[in-house]
């Protein structure tokens, strides 16, 4: 698979709690040269950063990160400011003990909720599978598509495990048009990257690729 395609599809991610404008700088430079669907940034940085790609580059940011635990009246308003900031693309985190009480319905509302507040704006879901069943994530994917939402994502990257390969076969079973798929956490390598899109993520969230072509160019 071309470098450049695989490239294309990576969310370029940073999300450290010690993050510096610094360090979001140079992670949107590299969005920018290396041509990445997106940077995902916090979202104190969104405004700041938005103004200096100015349209270059699709700025994204997290909501109800990295637990869930915001109510849904919390997660809408970070999603609107976050827009009303500049965010391209927006990916929440669902409240997962939510779902291990059944409260399907409930998280299907949140979610469609959230993704009137984006107004027009990507919504990725963050169902965090290294905590969930089988059985649960074929929920989520059903709750997802029901939800109007664009992308179920995998991982935060901060809970026990990242993305598997796996579970994004399993998700890509009971997932179809027009939801996609993003893997994210513990993509190391180009071998990795490539697996998960062979197995039908369209996105990925890593920092690793661009540094893996970074030091491969130098």
């Amino acid at each position: 698979m071309d470098i450049k395609e695989i490239l294309s599809k990576c969310d370029h991610t940073l999300l450290a709690q010690d993050a510096t404008w610094e360090q979001i700088k140079a992670i949107c430079d590299d969005g920018m040269k290396y041509e990445t669907a997106s940077v995902c940034i916090p979202a104190y940085y969104v405004k700041q950063a938005s103004e200096y790609v100015a349209g270059r580059l699709a700025i994204c940011t997290v909501i109800g990160f990295p637990n869930g635990y915001s109510t849904k009246e919390a997660k809408c308003f970070e999603a609107a400011n976050a827009v009303a900031n500049g965010a391209d693309e927006v990916d929440m985190v669902i409240c997962v003990g939510a779902l291990k009480d059944g409260k399907y319905d409930e998280i299907r509302e949140e979610i469609s909720a959230v993704k009137e507040a984006c107004n027009g704006r990507i919504l990725k879901v963050i169902i965090e599978t290294c905590l969930l069943t089988k059985e649960e994530i074929v929920k989520m994917c059903e709750i997802v598509m029901a939800s109007g939402a664009d992308f179920i994502k995998t991982s935060t990257g901060f809970s026990k495990a990242g993305a598997t390969k796996e579970d994004v076969k399993l998700m890509n079973e009971h997932i179809s048009a027009p939801v996609k798929i993003k893997a994210a956490g513990g993509i190391s390598s180009i071998e990795d990257a490539e697996d998960f899109i062979n197995l039908g993520a369209s996105r990925l969230g890593t920092s690793r690729i661009v540094k893996i072509v970074k030091a491969g160019a130098n």
